[in-house]
Parts: C-alpha cells; sequence; structure tokens
C-alpha cells in the first residue's frame, strides 16, 4: 500500500495495492500492521458503518466530542464521493483548513481521518455505497455538526445544484460556533 499525506499531514491517502488480471482483481482492504505503521502508532477500530446513498446526496460535516471522538478510515465500494476532512483541533497549524479526495469504487483508495476533524461527503456518481472503520461507538449524546457550506471553510465541493441533505445536517452549526478539540 502507499501512504500519501494530504494537505493536513494527519490525514492520509491509502492506495493499497492492487492485483488484476482477466477474472477480477484482489486487494488488502486493511492490514493492522501496515496501516499502524503507516500512521505512526496503534489504532484499533470498533465499529464499521455502512451507508448507500443517491447522486447529489451530502453528509455531514459530522464528528464526536471526547470522550467519544472517532477517527475514520473511509472507502467507497459501489460508485464515487469527494469525501471532506475539516481539522477542529484548535492548537493545530492546519486549524479550520479542509482537504478533500474522491475515493471511488475504481480507484479503490481510502481516507484516514483521525480524531478531531470533521467529516462529509457528496455522492457524485448516481449512487454510492460509502463503508467507514471507527475508532469509538456511536455516542448521540457527543455527537455534533458544522454547516457543510459554512461560508468560513469555503469547501470547493464539486456540486451539480443543490444538495440532498438531511434536516439534521441543515441544522448543523457554523463553524464559529462549533464545539472544537483542545
Amino acid at each position: 500500500m502507499e501512504v500519501i499525506s494530504t494537505g493536513i499531514p494527519d490525514v492520509k491517502l491509502i492506495k493499497p495495492r492492487i492485483f488484476e488480471d482477466r477474472r477480477g482483481f484482489f486487494f488488502e482492504s486493511y492490514n493492522q500492521k501496515a496501516f499502524d505503521e503507516a500512521v505512526g502508532h496503534a489504532v484499533n477500530f470498533v465499529q464499521d458503518n455502512h451507508s448507500r446513498s443517491v447522486k447529489g446526496t451530502l453528509r455531514g460535516l459530522h464528528y464526536q466530542l471526547p470522550p467519544h471522538a472517532q477517527g475514520k478510515l473511509v472507502r467507497v465500494t459501489v460508485g464515487e464521493v469527494f469525501d471532506v476532512a475539516v481539522d477542529i483541533r484548535q492548537g493545530s497549524a492546519t486549524f479550520g483548513q479542509w482537504v478533500g479526495e474522491y475515493l471511488s469504487a475504481d480507484n479503490k483508495h481510502q481516507l484516514w481521518i483521525p480524531p478531531g476533524f470533521a467529516h462529509g461527503f457528496l455522492v457524485t456518481s448516481d449512487e454510492a455505497e460509502f463503508e467507514y472503520k471507527c475508532t469509538n461507538f456511536y455516542a448521540p449524546d457527543c455527537e455534533a455538526s458544522i454547516l457543510w457550506d459554512d461560508p468560513k471553510l469555503d469547501i470547493d465541493w464539486p456540486l451539480q445544484g443543490k444538495p440532498l441533505i438531511s434536516s439534521k445536517d441543515g441544522k448543523a452549526l457554523f463553524f464559529r460556533d462549533a464545539e472544537y478539540f483542545d
């Protein structure tokens, strides 16, 4: 696997080694030892999630606050998404900055988003199935979200019209009003 630091070095783009021939393909989608070496410390995943969304769906920007903060290793198994991570760690040199990567069933790329980041994605194909491994269990009392179109963040979503969002995401906070990580 190839591990690439993004514009925010703690967020890693992971490109697996893919073996293809006329029968199809094979790749190792997760290896604990290789992943821990890639991110520089041991990571324990406790929950896997899987969603399916139609084109134009935008989910996010979501995160969980301590003591239930989550790191996420995300990938797409059907279709394509534009995946975004926003640094909400107050002491970080990249606080308030975002990175975005296209993840697809074709490129098989994954994105490691450590705790301290808000996360969201936009479906750019007709449909997409999105899987993510989480380092902590879902805790509704610690859940938070930031508006996907917050002008301070100025995320360059590849939109074609107005996105489909949940009513909950429509009520998210502006970045300036959000709770951050210390």
